[in-house]
């Protein structure tokens, strides 16, 4: 420590020389702190990373019949029997490494051919393939290999080239985005008054040609309450109930608040919003082409499907990261945008590294999780009925058996 005081005493003279003098000089007060804080925080990352390398994962590719007569409420379901917020508790957490599980939901055009996928542990596989049945006894669900690892591992290269972008909410999560009951498809009506939004999604993915993949993935984990506070705290402000209240301790009189029929809407929306369990959510895309069919009108394309969710007084989608670059080594910085998104989306990593952080929960990538309740997920995310098809949408034209007997239930 003599030698550091001695070097400072050198290059610093004056008012900040003494600072630093006695800074070091009291550092039995402040290193032993300070090496404690970096061997937690080491602690924490090995044993999170040790837990996090050794979950097994497995790819479950959904294939469905010519024809689901079920509205998105079923595939709501779903996602409500896999909430699951469970932290551990402390010897789980900061012993064992116990981190909260995700799954992936996924839909790929592979050359034009779209299919349905999830990724899960294998410790819940069972739990998937119940819940989906459960829901959907015509599909036949099937264990398959990671269908993203078809293509080279280093992407872009020579032979193919890459776009991608990651989406963002336009407000605050306790607005909803438009969800499948405000396109009707809750409620029995004729076939051309519905507009089933996944079909614009299947469409396009059916269209693309041979060389051509669109890799599409929802990456869900069980979230908290606590997102439901602004909810609330938003309900409160609009309906003036602070004022109210403070009004009433003083022993005055005050007027109610006269609502817009826009402001009341928005209420009663926000309000069927936070009444629903809520999932942090992150969504991408990845486009991988060959350059001779390569076409970048595809970006465009996927912001103006994403486009139909949202509502000019509620919330929507808009790409919040992506791998265009407008100036300054343009080349060097997409080609790193383009091979990160890549292997994000093979790992499915949103929560945890490489994209978040285990000792800091809310540190993540560019584009910060957001919550979306399990009606909107299952607006985005469902197995396409009598009102959403794709020319080439891979489908079985009856179910082989019923489901396995042993499934748990």
């Amino acid at each position: 420590m003599k030698f550091f005081l001695d070097l400072f005493a050198l290059f610093f003279k004056g008012p900040v020389g003494d600072v630093l003098a006695l800074f070091f000089n009291f550092w039995f007060l402040w290193l032993p702190a300070a090496l404690a804080f970096i061997a937690w925080e080491t602690w924490v990352i090995y044993v999170h990373s040790y837990y996090y390398s050794h979950i097994a994962w497995t790819y479950l590719e959904i294939k469905v019949p010519g024809e689901i007569a079920k509205s998105p409420r079923a595939m709501e379901t779903v996602f409500n029997s896999l909430h699951n917020t469970r932290t551990g508790n402390l010897i789980e957490a900061f012993w064992d490494g116990f981190i909260t599980i995700w799954y992936s939901f996924e839909i790929a055009s592979i050359g034009g051919e779209v299919h349905f996928y999830v990724r899960t542990s294998k410790f819940f596989k069972n739990l998937v393939e119940s819940q989906i049945y459960s829901q959907y006894p015509e599909v036949e669900i099937e264990e398959v290999d990671d269908y993203t690892k078809r293509l080279p591992k280093e992407l872009p290269n020579k032979d193919y080239l890459v776009w991608g972008a990651e989406f963002g909410l336009t407000k605050d999560d306790c607005y909803p985005i438009k969800t499948y009951v405000d396109f009707g498809l809750d409620k029995p009506a004729e076939e051309e008054e519905k507009t089933d939004p996944l079909s614009n999604l299947l469409e396009f993915l059916g269209s693309l040609r041979d060389g051509e993949q669109l890799w599409f993935q929802i990456v869900i984990q069980g979230a908290t309450d606590d997102w439901k506070k602004k909810g609330e705290k938003l309900i409160e402000q609009m309906l003036g109930r602070k004022k109210f209240q403070l009004a009433a301790e003083r022993g005055e009189r005050s007027a109610p608040p006269l609502l817009a029929p826009g402001e009341k809407d928005v209420i009663e929306a926000v309000e069927r919003n936070i009444s629903k369990l809520g999932f942090k959510t992150g969504i991408r895309f990845v486009y991988v082409a060959r350059r001779d069919v390569y076409t970048a009108s595809t970006f465009s394309s996927m912001l103006g499907i994403m486009k139909q969710f949202n509502s000019l007084n509620l919330n929507g989608f808009k790409p919040a990261y992506s791998t265009s670059i407008d100036y300054f080594f343009i080349k060097t910085r997409q080609a790193f945008r383009q091979r990160h998104i890549v292997e994000h989306f093979r790992k499915r990593s949103y929560f945890y590294p490489p994209y978040g952080s285990f000792v800091h929960p809310a540190k993540y990538g560019d584009v910060p999780p957001f919550v979306l309740n399990s009606e909107e997920l299952a607006t985005i995310y469902h197995f396409p009925g009598r009102t959403a098809g794709a020319p080439r949408l891979e489908r079985i034209e009856a179910r082989k058996g019923a489901p396995p007997a042993n499934l748990p239930i």
